[in-house]
């Protein structure tokens, strides 16, 4: 929100002498963002001065029209000569006065002005209009003042142009609607300052009568509560709007349209309550307020013609909707310049849920939906009509009615029971009960004594002894973000100073380091960072078209998902059952920002629905929720186990000079999932690798790891219509596990490092095709005893000499005791057990044998 101080000195008496540094600061601590803060008497350098047109000479001959002028500057440019000046508007005639800015100054924005001969003629200077000058963005025509404005030739034009004010631009957080208008920011700088605080809305303001000023009904009163109208005849329809009000809207960044309408907004911006002006003349029959029907169309002001919904609330009369209510009006009661006559204003009090929905449906923030979603004071309502009445008739002439409408269901806030010392026992600083209430007054509420209480906290910080006092808080019809005591503690915190508040580390609970499960999550990520896999932070949400991308099946108990209740996108709405979507999604995008061979992995949680589960129960924050209430919430809460996923495609060693690269395949996705089990600890005898179908991977090409007999997740190289439908390169491979199912880490003691050399031999095996190269590898692990270090494949071979359906496995075999150096014949004989009961278990016979 853009305010003018001068604006805001109407109803705040603030020092003459305060310093911007020293506003801001005081906005600052009360809680209220400061964008900006501008000077605009420094936004242009130079003599700008006001200027009298003296003579003006069509110049022909051009693409464009252009006038050769003299100006009467008086004694600014230090001759008292008529300045020459060559300017392109056709705004103004001889006579007019305008506002000039000499040579040697400089505009906003860096433009800087000068003397020049253009289109023949000498110019020494520039007319300026609004928008050079930073007031607006009108840059249709030049700045012809007003002729109430009282200013000669050469006096300074800043003050009269109000280039002499200060601009506040200001962030102003959702739950604190009341400083969207002038009448909330100068409380709030009336309580800093402590200075005395004009209100606006305490003006006298005439009620409702019996007799209504126009029929209306309103048939939804939960979506509007209050709704009043007034009409005033005979408004001359020419009226301009005065100069400072424009002013003030153009600083506020509202363009100004025609008398009615900127009056409207200026009481918005004044006291907070948007408001509508109707043309009367152009509505057809009483007005019915209600929910739209599903289906019903208007066209809005900005030219759009909506389709309108059954959650929308619109205003209608008998050609039906002529408004969609809080957010804009209609063209078919559009207030015409030039042609109404009269004008009925509207001011009423709608349901800000409603109000932000319709917004955000229709895409139209405009400044009334921006207040009402943070809430309007309803009590505001007939002191906005009043003011905009006197306003309209004061420049405009015309004839109020006497009938006001007031149609009021308003319910009466409801009082807050707030223990005296809650906000010395939230804070820890003392708030003695006086000051808590001479706070809580100075906010609006109205603050009555309660009983007395045992304290619930004895001893702590403030409380002197076991008694409290409990008050009753009913907030002001402006603070409709006031529900909770802990928003009044807020309040008094706020308004004491937050500076006033100790930072104060708490004192770090005794730990025993990180859990196992932290170190099995770091020590994963750590494993798979080693190895060249980039780590991403994919958003949870996918589409409901995912699972069938995925080709998961019907009955796939990751198809069923939770449904977010208010989703960032309608296209993703969901919470994902696997991290293979969302990483796909990044590994697409990178892709298609010019990467080729791309490694990445994720670690983080899926969620399962729990079917039949039901609503979680309503838990308040004036309490700690009990243990029941706490079970029955987690019974609620989805399933969330942790996953660990790869995606790989391209080379996954690079090609260079050496040689060609490798491309990424099914069997690093599966040595990936070796190396996500062996850093979490599980060693590799209890982890068995097999041949499987499960979507969304090739059915020849993909493995299921087990631990313990237990399925714990899936690797290898996507199904290729899972890639046709993602737009994957092929060959395309990934690998998740569930970490939550994997057993606790046993704690192994270090292993023994012997000193002696190895014994190395090489063994080739040939079995049949079906036989996993990992069962073999496990045959030779049993047979070969505890001399066995390690064994290693390095090569696979099949051959017409070794018989249709069978391949040659070889093996490295590295055997080494920990207390001698192994003979030949021990070494020998360690391999032939190995191959005994290898080919015992699995038929294998050594190669050339």
């Amino acid at each position: 929100m853009r305010v003018s101080v001068s604006w805001l000195r109407e109803y705040v008496d603030l020092p003459a002498d305060l310093p911007t540094g020293d506003l801001e600061q005081a906005l600052v601590d009360l809680g209220i963002e400061v964008e900006s803060v501008v000077d605009l008497a420094a936004s242009v350098t130079g003599q700008l001065v006001v200027g009298e047109v003296r003579e003006i000479e069509e110049l022909t001959g051009f693409k464009k029209p252009i006038r050769f002028c003299r100006v009467d500057v008086g004694a600014a440019n230090g001759t008292g000569e008529p300045q020459e000046i060559v300017c392109g508007a056709r705004n103004f005639a001889v006579g007019d006065r305008v506002v000039v800015i000499l040579p040697g100054g400089v505009l906003p924005g860096g433009f800087a002005i000068g003397a020049r001969k253009t289109y023949g003629h000498n110019s020494a200077g520039m007319i300026c209009s609004a928008k050079e000058l930073g007031l607006g963005d009108d840059h249709s025509g030049i700045i012809v003042l007003p002729p109430e404005v009282a200013a000669k030739p050469g006096d300074d034009a800043r003050p009269v142009v109000g280039l002499d004010d200060v601009v506040l631009d200001l962030e102003i957080t959702p739950d604190r609607g009341y400083a969207l208008s002038l009448r909330g920011l100068a409380r709030e700088l009336s309580h800093a300052f402590e200075v005395p605080l004009r209100d606006p809305a305490l003006a006298p303001a005439p009620g409702g009568t019996e007799t209504p000023a126009y029929p209306v009904e309103v048939r939804d009163t939960v979506g509007c509560d209050r709704f009043t109208a007034r009409l005033v005849r005979g408004v001359d329809p020419s009226a301009p709007t005065p100069s400072w009000m424009a002013q003030r809207l153009v600083t506020a960044g509202i363009r100004s349209i025609s008398l009615p309408v900127d009056i409207t907004n200026y009481v918005m911006l004044e006291l907070g309550q948007p408001m509508h002006a109707f043309d009367a003349d152009r509505i057809a029959g009483p007005l019915v307020v209600r929910r739209a029907e599903a289906g019903e169309k208007l066209t809005t002001l900005d030219g759009v013609n909506r389709v309108l919904t059954a959650d929308d609330m619109v205003i209608c009369d008998d050609t039906g909707p002529i408004s969609l209510a809080a957010v804009m009006g209609g063209e078919t009661s559009e207030v015409v310049t030039g042609g109404t006559t009269n004008v009925l204003f509207e001011a009423a009090h709608w349901d800000p849920a409603m109000v932000g929905r319709t917004a955000r449906r229709h895409k139209l923030f405009s400044e009334a939906a921006k207040r009402w979603e943070r809430g309007v004071d309803p009590a505001v309502a007939l002191v906005a009509l009043e003011r905009a009445v006197r306003l309209l008739t004061e420049h405009a002439g015309g004839n109020p009615s006497a009938e006001i409408l007031d149609i009021d269901h308003v319910r009466p806030r409801t009082p807050i029971s707030l223990p005296a010392d809650l906000p010395t026992r939230r804070v820890g600083v003392e708030y003695p009960p006086a000051r808590v209430v001479a706070l809580l007054e100075r906010v609006g509420c109205t603050v009555a004594q309660g009983v007395d209480r045992l304290s619930e906290d004895p001893g702590t910080v403030g409380v002197a002894s076991g008694v409290g006092t409990v008050l009753s808080v009913t907030p002001p019809t402006w603070r409709p973000d006031l529900t909770d005591p802990a928003d009044l503690v807020e309040e008094v915190v706020r308004l004491d100073g937050y500076d006033k508040v100790p930072s104060v580390l708490p004192t770090a609970p005794p730990g025993r380091g990180l859990t196992p499960r932290q170190r099995r999550r770091r020590a994963v990520a750590d494993s798979l960072a080693e190895r060249g896999y980039v780590e991403v932070l994919a958003h949870p949400f996918v589409s409901p078209e995912l699972a069938d991308q995925l080709g998961l099946p019907a009955d796939d108990p990751r198809r069923p998902a939770v449904r977010l209740a208010n989703p960032l996108s309608e296209e993703e709405p969901l919470l994902r059952t696997t991290l293979l979507g969302p990483l796909l999604g990044t590994l697409k995008r990178n892709l298609g920002r010019g990467h080729r061979d791309l490694a990445l992995y994720e670690i983080g949680a899926v969620f399962h629905p729990r079917v039949g589960a039901g609503s979680p129960p309503a838990m308040g924050v004036d309490r700690r929720p009990t243990d029941e209430e706490f079970a029955a919430a987690d019974a609620v809460v989805p399933a969330q186990p942790v996953h660990v996923a790869v995606v790989l495609t391209g080379d996954i060693d690079p090609a260079g000079w050496w040689g060609p690269g490798r491309p990424a395949g099914w069997a690093d996705a599966i040595e990936a999932a070796r190396d996500v089990l062996a850093a979490a600890g599980i060693p590799d005898e209890r982890v068995e690798v097999r041949a499987a179908e499960h979507a969304p991977w090739h059915p020849g090409r993909c493995a299921e790891l087990r631990v313990d007999g237990a399925v714990v997740g899936h690797a290898g190289e996507l199904h290729p219509a899972v890639v046709a439908a993602l737009e994957l390169p092929r060959r395309t491979s990934a690998m998740e596990l569930n970490l939550d199912t994997l057993p606790p880490t046993p704690v192994t003691p270090a292993p023994t490092v012997s000193g002696f050399p190895p014994a190395l031999i090489d063994v080739a095996l040939v079995v049949d095709d079906s036989v996993p190269a990992e069962q073999v590898r496990r045959a030779l692990e049993a047979g070969a005893g505890e001399l066995l270090e390690d064994v290693r494949l390095f090569d696979v071979y099949s051959g017409a000499q070794l018989g249709e359906g069978r391949r040659s496995l070889a093996y490295k075999l590295t055997f080494r005791a920990p207390d001698r150096t192994l003979t030949v014949e021990e070494a020998v004989a360690a391999r032939d057990a190995a191959v005994a009961v290898a080919a015992e278990r699995l038929g294998a016979t050594l190669r050339g044998a």
